[in-house]
């Protein structure tokens, strides 16, 4: 069996390889089965499936099973809340599919993880106007444990409690976003005066089975939005406020039995739940049991020690432990056999904010692009079993894009550019990065590349916990600093291509608090293909090309370079059966997932 670094695919290998594979989130190098699976529940009818070896679940589901019984052992990091509308965590909300339904919610399919598939509702919702009002019908016979049926309203009600910023602290925010008047905001249904407290007039409920969405401004990627669980549905009797994580409500296969500290969290069968309303969830264990708090390394020696089958952390094995992947200990299966290679959709990046002079200058910016050596940023990152160098503003696991040319640096070509801004001799800069280790030394590696071609950087570490939200989230604050160079890490909240780019490249998206435009570029051709790429919404092929010239156009201004993508090792417990990666939670689908 060949070594993790050997399956590691060509474009992230070395300098002389070919490069090109096209939209795929990795490379595989694995043999499909064709194998028609037989139920509905699991989803995944005429799908390719693949057995054991190194991959496995990245494009097919891992050791294909529909044997019911057993319990699930799970190992996390710290749990934020079992409350839906309180988590923020990619891990805690793989979790939730256990217990929490939504309208729609991600698919089980292998290979089309990031898509949507109706869940609650009948389908994935119908806008007549591009985005801005959108309708869901939710299924005959949904329940609460217990047996009481799911309606409209409960689900209105599950989403107004993300507006009480009081009381329920800590999930998303984006249906406040879109659904609130800021010039007269919604307190949330614990100041609501309505009887029924269902007073947020953007949402309408005409019947048990009908809710009707009006939002501010049109938005294609809505759906997305009612697959976090944050938009489940919460029956007001039995809402607790700020207490609510601690007995949920389950409206899924499982519900959760008991919490504690040193055994964990416990879920066993619910028995409200109606299988012939769920084609994603399996069901497939009797029990659930989820260790939390571990570390790192505690998580990576539960699962190679046998006494765990998944780890949701999404945060891949420890480097400690990734000489111990392909050691050649003999184990049944292999151990490289059980690691799946998943790049993140996190995207290493540099910004050259358009404020600061004299990156108001685009070829100033050019050259900074031409001088920049992935390769070298690559190794600082860890190599190519922890990165893939990227060059273009479209993340591997999105189809479509631009083509990445992995260019070398080019010193003739980036000095060349220094004239053309007439800097000839250089300039000096500030490069703002994030006070940590890595991110300290990849700056300090930019700054010598740079400083080969003139370009002289301090590199300057700031408070980690303030970096995002108020040192470069802030326009202002990186013009009043003279940060000419941002290093950031930039991750979608949905995996679509305007997620991805229309934060980081949307004019009109600046603020002054928590700016993700960290180039502040504002360019009014970008802007219009932007609006282009949303009004094609509804021809899925229009739209990933008119994306695709969004990111070509964004790259065409040097705003953005692009450097690599974080990726990570999955590694299979031995008795892990239906090992599906969910590439949105970077870790395998408790969904669907059984044991042995």
């Amino acid at each position: 069996m060949g070594s993790v670094l050997e399956r590691v695919p060509a474009w992230a290998r070395g300098p002389s390889r070919n490069r090109l594979l096209g939209g795929l989130a990795v490379g595989v190098l694995v043999v499909v089965l064709a194998v028609s699976c037989s139920g509905g529940a699991s989803g995944t009818v005429d799908v390719p499936v693949q057995g054991g070896g190194p991959d496995a679940g990245v494009s097919g589901v891992r050791a294909p099973s529909h044997t019911t019984g057993g319990t699930l052992r799970v190992v996390a990091g710290p749990v934020d809340s079992l409350d839906p509308q309180r988590s923020y965590s990619p891990g805690v909300w793989n979790l939730m599919r256990l217990y929490v339904r939504t309208l729609v919610t991600y698919s089980p399919e292998p290979g089309r993880t990031g898509g949507l598939v109706p869940d609650l509702a009948t389908d994935l919702g119908t806008t007549p106007d591009g985005g801005t009002t959108w309708t869901f019908t939710l299924k005959d016979g949904v329940a609460f444990e217990g047996g009481r049926p799911i309606t409209s309203r409960d689900v209105k009600y599950g989403i107004e409690r993300s507006f009480a910023s009081d009381v329920v602290v800590g999930g998303p925010t984006y249906v406040v976003d879109l659904l609130d008047d800021p010039g007269n905001p919604y307190p949330g249904p614990y100041q609501d005066e309505a009887a029924d407290k269902l007073g947020l007039p953007t949402i309408a409920t005409p019947d048990d089975r009908t809710i009707v969405f009006h939002l501010r401004t049109a938005q294609p990627d809505f759906p997305y939005v009612m697959a976090l669980p944050s938009s489940s549905p919460v029956p007001v009797e039995a809402d607790s406020g700020a207490n609510y994580g601690a007995k949920p409500i389950s409206s899924g296969p499982y519900l959760i039995t008991s919490t504690d500290p040193q055994t964990g969290i416990r879920l066993d069968r619910n028995p409200a739940w109606d299988r012939a309303t769920d084609d994603v969830r399996t069901a497939l264990p009797d029990s659930v049991v989820v260790r939390t708090g571990l570390t790192g390394l505690e998580r990576d020696q539960e699962i190679l020690a046998g006494s765990a089958d998944v780890d949701i952390s999404g945060a891949g094995v420890q480097t400690a432990t990734t000489a111990r992947l392909d050691d050649g200990t003999d184990t049944d299966p292999p151990l490289a056999d059980r690691v799946d290679d998943v790049t993140t959709g996190a995207m290493r990046l540099l910004a050259l904010p358009t404020n600061v002079a004299p990156f108001d200058d685009p070829d100033c910016r050019t050259a900074v692009a031409r001088a920049v050596d992935r390769h070298e940023v690559q190794q600082v990152l860890g190599g190519a079993g922890d990165v893939v160098r990227s060059s273009v503003l479209w993340p591997r696991g999105l189809p479509g894009g631009p083509k990445d040319p992995d260019p070398l640096p080019d010193r003739a070509a980036a000095e060349k550019s220094l004239q053309a801004c007439g800097r000839p001799d250089g300039f000096s800069t500030v490069l703002a990065v994030a006070d940590a280790p890595n991110s300290v030394q990849l700056g300090r590696t930019i700054a010598a590349e740079l400083g080969e071609i003139g370009i002289q950087v301090e590199v300057r570490p700031l408070d980690p916990t303030s970096f995002y939200a108020k040192d470069v989230g802030n326009p202002d604050n990186v013009a009043a600093n003279g940060y000419g160079i941002v290093l950031a890490t930039w991750t979608a909240d949905f995996p679509t291509p305007g997620s991805f780019l229309a934060p980081l490249v949307d004019g009109r998206l600046v603020r002054t608090v928590g700016n993700t435009n960290y180039a502040k570029l504002q360019d009014d051709g970008i802007n219009g293909l932007v609006d282009t790429a949303r009004q094609a919404a509804a021809d899925p092929g229009k739209a990933l090309a008119a994306w695709g010239d969004v990111a070509t156009a964004a790259g065409k201004t040097a705003a953005y370079v692009p450097l690599a993508e974080t990726r990570i090792q999955l590694v299979a417990g031995q008795r892990l059966r239906n090992g599906l990666v969910m590439q949105p939670y970077a870790s395998y689908d408790l969904a669907t997932a059984g044991v042995r």
